[in-house]
């Protein structure tokens, strides 16, 4: 699980501390059936936390301390902000804006990644869906190189209501797949969101069904396709090569 790359907090009282005290959580991990716990419960899904409900043997796997009580925290290393927050960076500098949208990508490494190349690469921001996604754990940071610092995070219930509001500010929505139009004739000038699926799958049906365009990376080599990060950094630096030139 992807807890076990996160803060953990464990245990009723700890946990309730955790929320009385406003920190960010990611996920609550419930004992199914356990008794008492629907306060903590709906205290997080209030926060708008994930609430998972699993087994005991889940959480005995999960637990540092061993002494869980039926309920375990992961608490984001750092905060999300709203995707307002990072339009609103956009308006600021009076850019068009530019986002990074992540659609299932589960391996912190490659999230880390992601974001370390779309801060260098200039993004406004980053999106991640609440479920079927890494979080801010510190695996991520650590895998960003600092650019978590820099870089703001939005978490959304679902991509494909994300990118429907996107286009109500005039953002194009380009996504990542294979065999899509050619990469490098795309123009990049107006606003833009570049969609990224997961490792395994690619973008989902209903995302991709969102996306204005479906771009893909010419491979000419023996390799059918690249890791969700490279890929990522292949499509950011278009972007960029677009913008600084004004033409594909």
């Amino acid at each position: 699980m992807e807890a076990s790359s996160a803060a953990l907090v464990e245990g009723r009282r700890a946990v309730a501390e955790a929320l009385r005290a406003g920190r960010p959580l990611d996920k609550l991990y419930v004992l199914r059936q356990g008794e008492g716990l629907g306060a903590l419960v709906a205290q997080a899904r209030a926060v708008d936390a994930v609430v998972i409900f699993c087994e005991r043997a889940q959480l005995d796997a999960m637990s540092v301390t061993g002494a869980h009580h039926g309920v375990i925290a992961s608490v984001a290393a750092w905060a999300y902000v709203t995707l307002e927050h990072i339009l609103d960076i956009a308006r600021a500098k009076e850019e068009p804006p530019f986002l990074v949208v992540c659609d299932g990508v589960e391996d912190p490494g490659n999230l880390g990644a992601i974001l370390r190349t779309a801060e260098a690469a200039g993004a406004h921001g980053l999106v991640v869906p609440k479920r079927r996604s890494a979080g801010l754990s510190s695996l991520t940071a650590k895998a960003s190189s600092g650019a978590v610092e820099y870089l703001p995070v939005a978490r959304v219930p679902g991509i494909p209501a994300l990118l429907r509001r996107l286009k109500e500010e005039n953002i194009w929505i380009y996504g990542a797949a294979a065999g899509g139009e050619d990469l490098f004739a795309a123009d990049f000038s107006g606003g833009v969101a570049l969609v990224f699926g997961s490792e395994g799958q690619g973008l989902s049906r209903l995302t991709a069904e969102q996306c204005d365009f479906l771009l893909g990376i010419p491979m000419r080599g023996r390799v059918a396709s690249l890791n969700v990060s490279a890929a990522a950094a292949v499509m950011m630096y278009a972007v960029v090569r677009s913008r600084l030139t004004g033409h594909p």
